[in-house]
């Protein structure tokens, strides 16, 4: 196959060190909002709700307030990891016969579903389920947050006001999703022009556009003014349900009533003398950790060579066959609960929190709520469409995520990794974990590192620039696509990540990623 892309260039991103606080990011601007509220005394906690609200404005298409997701969070004093599951659910109306399938086969989008008639599971209104993110936001900010509440979401509303720049990689992903944001009104007007995706000056000119994110702006200011709830018993509930609801959709304010974000205890995972907390129930954690014990059973070598690619195959390729069987909200039990965005974050007391949030597919279900300015999720594609699966469609359902962050503890180092990626992130967070835990590698060597995946489809997919004799290992007992890392499309997860050994705080993003950045806290004034 023919391949476009250079063959000489490399491409790395530094390391940044400090021993005052880092946020990690996959937008720049983003960390450096929770850099500045680290550097206003703020902690861990305290910058990653700023950054949280900050990057669903500056990155909209992969997450915002009317998502979901999950975090792990680290307190050192207590030395105690805990988990907070701020998920989505289906709403409580929703009809699993509206959604007949259409006997054509698999969708095409994130998962192996067969295909829904007119892909409602998917796009408009009907794919909308309830979020969780402002409600996980506030109840960790109850127990936790430092800092006044309306003083974490002052800067993503001040970037609401200003707008979104919208550069050459804005564009590039307005472009990718035209066609179907051009469907609903509302999401059309925010992200369109005339229709079609924005366009910039010319291949030499300056970006100069912003997307008009003023409704936005308006329903944060409320957030802030009322706090989180007023997404959820206010107002601003009852009018992003009507306008679900006018556009299809089930979503009820009911169901914004009843959403509680739950903290839980974490999934503790021991390997090689490391120790892993992730994520339990309805999320990837489970997934991760029936992978290291498929691993932990294997000769990995003594370096990341033939021997670990293979055994980090067949521990993916086992625990998401155990995945897509078994997982899914029975209802009975709270022990068994795309695109995505993730973001870690480390103060100078080594607190940390490895975040990740989302509106499941890119432009989750590309409708925009008119009243609040928010672009709404798609959860509901996270259930299996066909009737009598554990995952299967059903009122009121916990949604079956594929977030995978992660605390580590290997090597005297502690870390807090994660990723976005939809089903990609779990095959990047075992790989990650190991290369600290099985090699000793410090958090760049581990983010440069090539890598594979396995997402529970036919083949692995592995990076091209992987050394022979690992490909033939792999080629030997699978089928193997080779690609390469690029800006767009991504075909590995996209990591963020920081590391903290004795007192020393470092950070890094996906070298790809055009936008991600690590950013310390300033030093200036610091005690």
């Amino acid at each position: 196959m023919s391949v476009n892309l250079s063959r000489t260039a490399t491409t790395t991103k530094s390391v940044i060190e400090t021993e005052h606080g880092i946020v990690a990011a996959q937008h720049r601007l983003a960390a450096q909002v929770g850099a500045e509220v680290l550097a206003a005394g703020g902690d861990a906690v305290d910058a990653a709700i700023a950054t949280s609200f900050a990057i669903g404005v500056l990155e909209p298409w992969m997450s915002g307030p009317a998502g979901g997701g999950a975090l792990m969070l680290w307190r050192a004093e207590e030395g105690r990891a805990q988990a907070l599951d701020y998920g989505m659910r289906a709403p409580a109306a929703l009809d699993p016969a509206d959604y007949p399938l259409t006997g054509k086969g698999v969708a095409g989008d994130l998962f192996p579903w067969e295909q829904v008639e007119g892909d409602r599971n998917v796009q408009g209104a009907t794919a909308v389920a309830v979020p969780g993110l402002v409600d996980g936001m506030g109840r960790m900010h109850a127990r936790y947050g430092r800092m006044p509440w309306a003083d974490l979401l002052a800067p993503a509303i001040a970037h609401a006001r200003e707008g979104m720049l919208v550069d050459w990689y804005a564009a590039l992903i307005i472009a990718s999703t035209t066609r179907e944001l051009a469907k609903d009104r509302d999401a059309a007007a925010l992200f369109l022009e005339d229709g079609q995706w924005p366009t910039i000056s010319g291949w030499t000119a300056l970006a100069e556009k912003r997307l008009d994110q003023a409704r936005m702006a308006d329903s944060l200011d409320q957030i802030a003014r009322h706090g989180a709830r007023a997404l959820y018993d206010g107002d601003l509930g009852v009018a992003m349900a009507a306008d679900m609801q006018a556009k299809g959709g089930s979503l009820s304010h009911d169901d914004l009533r009843g959403y509680e974000a739950v903290f839980r205890d974490p999934l503790r995972v021991a390997y090689r003398g490391a120790r892993f907390d992730v994520l339990p129930g309805l999320t990837a954690g489970p997934t991760f950790a029936h992978a290291l014990r498929v691993m932990e059973g294997r000769e990995m070598g003594a370096a990341p060579g033939a021997e670990a690619f293979a055994a980090y195959a067949d521990g993916l390729n086992a625990a998401y066959a155990e995945r897509l069987e078994t997982m899914g909200d029975s209802g009975e039990s709270e022990t068994h609960e795309g695109c995505t965005t993730h973001f870690s974050v480390v103060d100078r007391d080594g607190n940390m929190v490895a975040q990740t949030q989302t509106l499941l597919s890119i432009f989750g279900s590309r409708v925009v709520s008119p009243s609040t300015g928010f672009t709404m999720n798609n959860g509901i594609m996270w259930f299996d469409p066909l009737p009598g699966r554990p995952n299967s469609l059903a009122p009121g359902k916990r949604c079956l995520m594929n977030v995978c962050p992660i605390l580590g503890d290997a090597g005297g180092a502690r870390l807090a990794f994660g990723a976005s990626g939809g089903r990609k992130i779990v095959s990047a967070m075992v790989q990650l974990a190991s290369f600290v835990a099985d090699y000793g590698m410090e958090i760049g060597a581990a983010f440069h590192h090539p890598r594979i995946d396995v997402s529970g489809g036919a083949a692995v997919v592995a990076d091209e620039t992987l050394p022979p004799g690992v490909l033939a290992r792999l080629r030997a007992e699978h089928v193997v696509h080779t690609t390469r890392r690029s800006p767009f499309p991504y075909a590995f997860a996209c990591p963020a990540g920081v590391m903290r050994r004795g007192t020393v705080n470092t950070g890094c993003t996906e070298i790809m990623s055009p936008w991600g950045d690590a950013v310390a806290e300033e030093k200036t004034g610091q005690p």
